[in-house]
């Protein structure tokens, strides 16, 4: 699956950039859902004829949601949005961007990811929100719980968050985030 457009500013001066999507991810959402209308319906199983709908219904949610992951920066804030659940974060309060894996960040949990805000848990930092489309993104700290995102073309929404966050008066650091263990 190609990236979507290149990240744009709008004749607004709002920052637009989809979050990376994964052809791999988007490919087994299809078969699952190809897979269980071409079974479920007629199986000897299903005593719910309304069942496998309400089940693809719902894979098609998470499917849209996955794809809709996008961020904006606008005058006043970064924006992580996705179909139902949308984290701001003002840029004068941003005072680190790590580049960083959900791996890194060993989170505990699956379902984290799948909730309406996406608050996930570390054993490093804590809680943290994750608005992301890719394993590997950055972690943005500003007001709130650190957020993970993973916008495409990470660099130039780096650089463009930085600029932004330094005009409200912030010195964002930038770095690699690299997890602690306990005693360390």
């Amino acid at each position: 699956m190609p990236d979507p457009p290149p990240p744009q500013i709008d004749a607004e001066g709002r920052y637009r950039v989809h979050g990376r999507l994964s052809l791999p991810i988007v490919g087994v959402y299809i078969v699952l859902i190809l897979l269980v209308l071409a079974v479920a319906p007629s199986s000897a199983l299903t005593h719910y004829t309304w069942a496998p709908y309400l089940l693809v219904g719902i894979m098609l949610f998470l499917l849209l949601r996955y794809a809709s992951t996008s961020y904006l920066l606008d005058a006043e804030s970064l924006r992580a949005r996705r179909l139902v659940g949308t984290r701001r974060i003002p840029l004068g309060s941003i005072y680190r961007i790590d580049r960083a894996t959900l791996r890194d960040l060993s989170p505990v949990g699956f379902t984290g990811s799948w909730g309406y805000r996406g608050r996930m848990w570390s054993p490093f930092i804590g809680a943290f929100d994750a608005v992301y489309s890719d394993v590997h993104g950055m972690l943005i700290y500003g007001d709130g719980v650190p957020i993970f995102i993973s916008p495409i073309a990470p660099e130039e929404f780096i650089r463009e968050l930085s600029r932004r966050a330094r005009s409200h008066g912030a010195n964002p650091a930038e770095g690699i985030y690299v997890p602690h263990g306990p005693g360390q």
